[in-house]
């Protein structure tokens, strides 16, 4: 049950009747920013809400099936990186926007490429932060992992409650899952700057109200199932901002990715890890909105 204090500022309902939570926040006639969150993420999420407003914005911000106030994907029917972009989309189309900007942070940066390469004419330029490439192109995950997830298509039907089980134990202190989206020691002096810390803490506050639902459906979205999207149909400029300490995504993916799209290219950010978007999120605005 969302409360009223984290009541959203929409709710999208979709073909299958499924509500999307969502927030807008900014001026009605500014250039529009859509911000794709991490998994585990919600769409209660601004990197610096300062900049944000310097910078002149709509902010529009989600939350992918089961997290925060959207309900999850009906049973059955399997969350993809394809279906949360088409969800993205929907968004935009009720809001009334007919072109935005769009940055996915880790998990988010798929679904922002994906949005990109389905629905151009939506999407005027696109920033990718700490966005891992797919594991055959640039490894990043475990051998033990590639076990667990091979055992767990065998059923994929069931494997979203099999991961919500799993993961249950982490949804229960939101503030030590702050951890799991960061990257390693470089991210300690991030985490260390006013608001940081509690701005995770209540994006996953937030992404936890369910439970683990949401967050086994986003992993299973893009461990479990096809991504659905060639990365070369993206026409709109790509640039990829990784944290050169990013324990957990090394620049080599952003460099993958810049090499997939038609304008890509790819900066290390020195002293960062997977928070590198805290310390580049100006730059993100810039590029977003410069097309506009």
């Amino acid at each position: 049950m969302t409360t009223t204090e984290h009541r959203p500022s929409h709710f999208i309902t979709t073909a299958d009747q499924r509500r999307i939570a969502v927030d807008v926040h900014g001026p009605a006639d500014a250039p529009v920013v859509l911000l794709l969150s991490a998994a585990p993420g919600s769409r209660r999420f601004d990197p610096n809400p300062s900049v944000t407003a310097s910078a002149g914005v709509r902010l529009v911000t989600l939350d992918r099936p089961g997290y925060g106030g959207s309900d999850p994907m009906p049973a059955g029917q399997p969350l993809t990186v394809t279906s949360a972009a088409d969800d993205a989309a929907l968004v935009l189309e009720q809001l009334g926007v007919t072109e935005a900007g769009v940055a996915g942070w880790s998990a988010g940066g798929r679904v922002a490429l994906a949005l990109a390469a389905r629905r151009p004419e939506l999407v005027t330029s696109v920033a990718v932060l700490a966005t891992p490439a797919p594991d055959e192109e640039v490894p990043w995950i475990g051998e033990p992992q590639r076990g667990m997830l091979a055992e767990l298509r065998r059923d994929l039907a069931g494997a979203p409650a099999v991961l919500a089980e799993m993961l249950a134990p982490m949804t229960a202190d939101p503030a030590a899952a702050v951890e799991q989206v960061c990257g390693g020691p470089a991210d300690d002096a991030v985490l260390a700057e006013p608001g940081v810390r509690a701005g995770l803490v209540d994006m996953l506050s937030e992404a936890f109200r369910q439970g683990a639902v949401g967050l086994a459906a986003d992993l299973a979205s893009y461990t479990l199932h096809d991504w659905g999207f060639d990365p070369r149909a993206v026409g709109a400029p790509v640039r990829c901002w990784y944290g050169a300490q990013d324990s957990i995504v090394s620049p080599a993916h952003g460099a993958w990715w810049a090499e997939q799209v038609a304008d890509g290219s790819v900066t290390a950010v020195d002293g960062v890890g997977h928070l590198v978007i805290h310390r580049v999120w100006a730059d993100v605005l810039a590029h977003l909105t410069a097309q506009r």
